[in-house]
């Protein structure tokens, strides 16, 4: 699992960057401009570059043993005092820049008592000038290094509200959703399965009134089968909206098989009663369904039978009477889905205009293009054709909310 990249690994990371670049440049210093004529002004310069690269992990520690040695290289004539001068400088504004508080009060009062130390044979006569000297060593790099963690904290804080502001809105969005679905549901319960049951009552109750063997006459079959089909799509359309009812009201305790509408093993044979169903709706339909649908997940089964529905209901409405169509689904290589639907358009029928008309096609290509496939839609030849090509199912084809 891959490490998060918090803002303590990148102020430890930008310090340790910090003191190395700074070391490398007072290295050159050292070599260039004070040029250690001896071996004590080598030993004295080895050790601030030790005590400067220990500053990157242990800044206090580091400033105390630059403060001493800034009081012992003076005491023992060493010519680079002011190179080491500037190591402690340097070291106290990293511990400013990380802290606050005591450690950097104390760190800087050490550095500003070992600055007035190497002058004490000139004081008190001397005194403006130690002072200037001790606010320049040690005031200066203080007000810098706290000057620029108090920006930090203040981005930072401005970052924090901004993700805490962000969070506030998503969550108003989830509960606004929330109200949202809950309402549809309640019309979808209160209005339009209230009707439909209604319909589906009057057909039952008209079906047994024309099977009623009292009756003079016997019902024309025809009407029968009518009944019979309209009847058995109201009970089928009633049971969706119940089950949709129950995704709206609570999305996450929704089983899958109720999310989907469908199970996954059923899918063939609801596919063959969809054909059968535009078949008694006067449609001529020749159909290739291959079984292998039934291995597919919840999402993509649901998007095959949306659009076989919404297809073959469009052929139904628009191709005319004595239409026939073709119907194709079929697992492709890899995984992938096709699904194809090509009407003649009863060849006198005059072929629709191009583009969507309702809200047909505009869903069916919002639900194509969801999971990542392709949709084309338009006129032919003759009558009208549709093609649908759906990817493989990954870990990225889950349903949006």
């Amino acid at each position: 699992m891959k490490r998060p990249w918090t803002a303590a690994a990148f102020d430890s990371t930008s310090a340790s960057t910090r003191v190395l670049v700074l070391a490398g440049v007072l290295m050159g210093g050292l070599l260039v401009v004070y040029r250690p004529s001896g071996a004590l002004d080598a030993a004295v310069a080895a050790a601030a570059l030790v005590s400067c690269l220990a500053g990157a992990r242990w800044p206090f520690a580091a400033l105390l043993s630059q403060s001493c040695l800034l009081v012992a290289a003076h005491q023992l004539g060493a010519g680079i005092v002011p190179a080491v001068k500037v190591l402690a400088a340097v070291t106290l504004f990293e511990l400013a820049v990380r802290r606050s508080g005591r450690r950097v009060a104390a760190g800087a009062a050490v550095l500003a008592l070992a600055v007035a130390a190497n002058r004490l044979a000139d004081l008190p006569g001397a005194l403006p000038e130690v002072l200037y000297k001790m606010g320049i060593v040690a005031g200066l790099p203080l007000l810098l290094g706290a000057y620029i963690r108090f920006s930090r904290d203040a981005v930072r804080h401005v970052r924090e509200r901004a993700e805490q502001d962000e969070l506030r809105a998503g969550q108003r969005l989830l509960a606004a959703r929330a109200a949202e679905r809950t309402a549809i549901a309640r019309e979808l319960h209160d209005l339009v399965a209230h009707h439909v049951s209604s319909m589906v009552l009057r057909v039952g109750v008209a079906r047994h009134v024309l099977g009623d063997t009292g009756t003079d006459r016997a019902a024309d079959p025809r009407i029968t089968d009518v009944l019979d089909d309209l009847h058995s799509s109201g009970s089928a359309a009633l049971e969706d909206l119940r089950r949709l009812v129950a995704v709206l009201r609570d999305p996450d305790s929704a089983r899958p098989a109720t999310a989907s509408l469908v199970a996954a093993e059923e899918l063939p044979a609801v596919l063959d009663e969809v054909v059968s169903r535009s078949r008694r709706n006067g449609l001529a339909v020749t159909a290739s369904l291959d079984p292998a649908v039934a291995g597919l997940d919840a999402v993509r089964g649901l998007a095959v039978l949306r659009l076989v529905q919404e297809g073959l209901a469009n052929v139904v409405k628009h191709a005319g009477p004595g239409a026939h169509a073709r119907l194709t689904v079929r697992m492709a290589g890899g995984g992938a889905i096709h699904v194809g639907l090509h009407d003649d358009g009863a060849r006198t029928h005059r072929p629709p205009e191009p583009g969507p008309r309702g809200h047909g096609l505009i869903g069916m290509r919002e639900r194509v293009s969801l999971l990542g496939g392709s949709l084309e839609a338009g006129p032919a030849s003759t009558g009208w054709r549709l093609i649908a090509e759906l990817p493989a199912s990954t870990a990225s084809l889950e349903p949006q909310t």
